[in-house]
């Protein structure tokens, strides 16, 4: 009897300190969501995951990237806090910063050792889909990191193919084709069709980027 109430209270401690881990690292999650610097400042002091993660495989500072909360991820990731943990999607907190523009913390994060070859769920590096959504700025600050300007994604696409193929033609795409070709992309790489960047810009009528594609 007494061995079985001694298992039992062993078991019960154990849980209650697993249950006392969770919330701490809940909490965290949440105060990473909710872009509380502060208050993710205290819960550090606390003998807690720094890089737990919640349902989705999202870390804390993925978690506040996803909001662009930049003084609660700058807290995290002095901290020391994984940037390129990925969660159940491949996003990490440098790929996600890369991809939606966010360029406080996609600096922050290349400070902190981002893997600048890492690829998304795509195949693709921070830098194909800062292309394909016009984010000029982010596009030279992954060039100027050294990321690779012709690497291809699985569907067979550069940064230069999807700024023409997925961009609307306008100045910021344009702007963006002058910077990659600057950089050394390579407009003779074709799509898994054989269809070259000056090829999809002509057929789209882009006129701008077909003039520099041409040169």
């Amino acid at each position: 009897m007494r061995h079985t109430l001694a298992a039992c209270l062993l078991a019960f401690t154990c849980l209650a300190a697993h249950a006392e881990t969770t919330s701490m690292d809940t909490r965290l999650l949440y105060a990473a969501q909710r872009g509380d610097a502060p208050a993710i400042r205290r819960l550090l002091k606390e003998p807690l995951a720094l890089d737990s993660r919640d349902g989705q495989g999202r870390t804390p500072l993925l978690a506040a990237t996803h909001g662009n909360h930049i003084d609660a991820a700058k807290v995290l990731i002095e901290a020391g806090a994984d940037v390129n943990a990925k969660d159940n999607i491949h996003d990490s907190p440098y790929l996600y910063a890369g991809a939606r523009g966010l360029n406080e913390i996609l600096r922050m994060t290349l400070a902190h050792g981002a893997d600048l070859a890492s690829t998304n769920r795509y195949g693709g590096t921070a830098l194909i889909p800062a292309a394909e959504r016009g984010h000029v700025e982010t596009v030279q600050i992954l060039i100027d990191a050294g990321v690779d300007v012709n690497h291809l994604n699985r569907l067979h696409w550069t940064a230069l193919l999807e700024a023409v193929i997925l961009g609307d033609g306008g100045p910021r795409h344009v702007d963006i084709v002058r910077r990659l070709l600057a950089a050394g992309a390579d407009p003779a790489i074709a799509d898994k069709d054989g269809v070259t960047a000056l090829e999809h810009a002509r057929a789209r009528g882009y006129a701008e980027m077909v003039a520099l594609l041409e040169r």
